[in-house]
């Protein structure tokens, strides 16, 4: 059940991590099959060329063992308990890799260092770029940093400290919210570099119209500031240029590598859909020969062949569950694919409700087995990527009687917004009356959630003027 979960990068690195400390699995892609040994073979005196082969292999294995702390328990090695001076493989791998990429503490602190101020505003704001956060914004309270040294700072010396660390790169770093952080950065332009006329105007909205701009207020902005809409949308526009996280320009933002477990894609031939599991840098694993052999090589000593016993269990057991993982994945995968076949040909509106219970007890086993079946797995389609999870939903009744999904009806709700007069946008009771034509029955606090969890504003704030 645990490999069962493993989506393909964490079974890699469980199936590498596997070979590092059993002896007794290998990538059949790296040696040439063996026969295996006969009972006479293994009865044969070790004097000969290959009882010696066997010899040697097993004395390899031996100092092996005597390298490594190893425990019957867990069956596992432990760290070596001294040099043997050869090369660390991993050490090489460690040597070669490359040097993590600079954190925005060092890169402000290496700017820091040429701003020439006395020791203790320095020492200030030193203090302040420490508690800056990733994204460029400092959100703990001056009043809190400067308690943290000895005699502390006063509130002056830290806003003035403050004042300094804004001056770095980049922009707007080191605000304390949203509104100093664009002040930050419009105050750095010279609007007659930059060829702005709106910049002045663009600098008030932001500081005293901030909300009205999140809420689309355009009118209510011009009649307090006198100027037009043309003028407030320009305005707003080169507002647009600005960045809301400074920090993430210096810190890349980690985002998760995506490897599909499954491949779906158009058969050659027919209107069908092909479904294969995606191999990824997966060795395939097979039990070693040379392990087999001596296991046959070394049936008199009990020691031996009970070390010997235990790895190789255990690389069956590990071969045998990425066996039972690639069949019930690749089982419920084509489970799906046949499911959703209007997802693939016709998008996200296509999606049919699909429970795991169901499939299930289609395929004969628990829902929890289905479950930790598509965790964390992703299928590649010609639709895109998506988790495997996706395809398994709730839904409604159209007034045909066919199953819904929640999903094809939030991706409706995005297409009715998409294709609306931006000029006279519709609400959410109108969206509602619009699906109930189209047969489905759904709530106006459904729609609003749906809009919510799509990142869609209300009418209002879609309203173009």
């Amino acid at each position: 059940m645990n490999i069962l979960q493993l989506p393909l990068l964490a079974l890699e690195a469980k199936i590498r991590e596997e070979m590092e400390r059993n002896p007794a699995l290998e990538d059949e892609l790296e040696r040439p099959e063996m026969p295996a040994p006969s009972e006479a073979e293994g009865d044969r005196e070790l004097g000969r060329e290959e009882g010696s082969q066997e010899a040697e292999a097993f004395s390899r294995l031996e100092r092996l063992s005597r390298e490594y702390d190893f425990d019957d328990s867990d069956q596992s090695f432990g760290r070596p308990r001294q040099p043997t001076g050869e090369r660390d493989a991993k050490l090489d791998a460690m040597a070669n890799t490359a040097s993590r990429p600079e954190s925005l503490h060092e890169y402000l602190m290496r700017q820091w260092h040429f701003v020439e101020l006395p020791d203790r505003l320095r020492k200030a704001g030193e203090l302040i770029i420490n508690y800056i956060e990733d994204d460029g914004y400092l959100r703990t309270p001056l009043a809190e940093i400067a308690e943290q040294d000895i005699p502390p700072f006063t509130v002056d010396e830290m806003e003035e400290a403050l004042s300094w660390v804004q001056t770095l790169d980049p922009p707007g770093i080191g605000a304390r919210d949203l509104r100093e952080c664009l002040l930050l950065q419009l105050d750095m332009i010279d609007p007659e570099e930059e060829d702005d006329p709106h910049h002045e105007l663009a600098r008030r909205l932001v500081q005293d119209h901030l909300s009205d701009i999140e809420k689309n207020r355009f009118p209510a902005i011009s009649k307090a500031t006198g100027a037009s809409i043309e003028e407030i949308k320009a305005a707003v526009r080169s507002l647009r240029k600005l960045t809301l996280h400074p920090g993430s320009l210096v810190v890349e933002r980690n985002v998760p590598v995506i490897a599909p477990d499954v491949i779906v894609e158009y058969a050659e031939e027919g209107d069908g859909y092909t479904v294969r599991l995606a191999r990824g840098n997966s060795p395939r694993l097979r039990i070693s020969d040379t392990y087999r052999r001596m296991l046959a090589e070394y049936r008199g000593d009990k020691e031996a062949r009970e070390f010997l016993k235990r790895n190789l269990e255990s690389a069956s057991a590990l071969i045998d569950a990425i066996q039972y993982r690639r069949n019930r994945l690749l089982e419920v995968a084509q489970e799906v694919v046949e499911r959703q076949r209007d997802f693939l040909d016709y998008g996200p509106s296509g999606l049919k409700v699909l429970r795991m219970s169901e499939l299930a007890e289609k395929l004969g086993c628990d829902p929890s087995t289905i479950s930790r079946t598509v965790a964390d797995k992703y299928v590649q389609t010609p639709r895109g990527i998506y988790p495997l999870r996706y395809f398994f939903t709730g839904g409604t009744e159209s007034s045909d009687g066919e199953a819904t999904s929640w999903d094809s009806v939030k991706a409706r709700v995005r297409e009715i917004i998409d294709q609306e007069d931006k000029k006279r946008p519709l609400n959410d009771d109108e969206i509602a009356e619009k699906l109930k034509k189209e047969g489905l029955d759904v709530s106006r606090r459904t729609i609003a959630k749906y809009r919510m969890q799509l990142n869609i504003p209300t009418a209002r704030q879609r309203r173009e003027f």
